[in-house]
């Protein structure tokens, strides 16, 4: 069962709460690091998702990343995070395989960022007005950025309006979509996606 909780004590003054996941596939915490050691047991593969300006230090070498940016690590990598708004995001090993929509369909406009055996992570962008024709995707973690409305046709179901609220951590399900962004802001997002039919390294 997926557990939902929030860490708002763990948040700078007047930063928004944000929920973090705990599921079969991912464990998502906001402003705390639980797997920054590669010799952790289950600590391979890891993304840090930046919203405020954020040093990560890696042995000797520092990066300094902003709002939207990420890092990601893999075996035996570990890291510290300088910073006081950020999203871990930890892939489990053991992770069984994502279900797949109904029909396979690549979203155009997105940005793909890295790309492993079992997942991908893309930039999600939309201009305000602009539509992203019929497409498809499977379970997933939703980072939002920016606050906008977005009205979505799926397959066999009624339209949708949605309000994207920034800094939003979500687990979606798979689907089937038009996408039309109705609000004043860009769409902007980092998206984690299960590849269809693979399980994680230890499955």
């Amino acid at each position: 069962m997926k557990r939902l909780w929030c860490l708002c004590l763990l948040l700078p003054l007047g930063a928004a709460c944000a929920q973090a996941i705990d599921n079969a596939f991912v464990r998502a915490t906001r402003a705390a690091t639980t797997c920054a050691s590669g010799k952790t047991p289950g600590c391979i593969d890891r993304i840090i998702v930046v919203l405020a300006a954020t040093e990560i230090h890696v042995g000797s070498a520092q990066r300094s990343l902003t709002r939207g940016e990420l890092a990601v690590f893999g075996p035996g990598d570990s890291y510290t995070v300088n910073g006081s708004d950020f999203i871990e995001v930890v892939i489990k090993p053991d992770h069984p395989a994502s279900s797949a929509p109904g029909e396979m369909i690549a979203a155009e406009k997105n940005t793909v960022l890295f790309d492993a055996n079992d997942f991908f992570v893309f930039e999600e962008k939309l201009s305000p007005g602009d539509t992203r024709a019929r497409h498809s995707h499977s379970q997933r973690v939703v980072i939002q950025l920016n606050r906008t409305t977005l009205r979505q046709w799926p397959d066999n179901k009624p339209e949708l309006i949605m309000e994207i609220m920034p800094d939003a951590i979500g687990f979606s399900a798979p689907v089937i979509h038009v996408v039309e962004n109705i609000g004043a802001m860009p769409l902007r997002g980092v998206i984690i996606e299960f590849k269809p039919g693979r399980a994680g390294r230890n499955r």
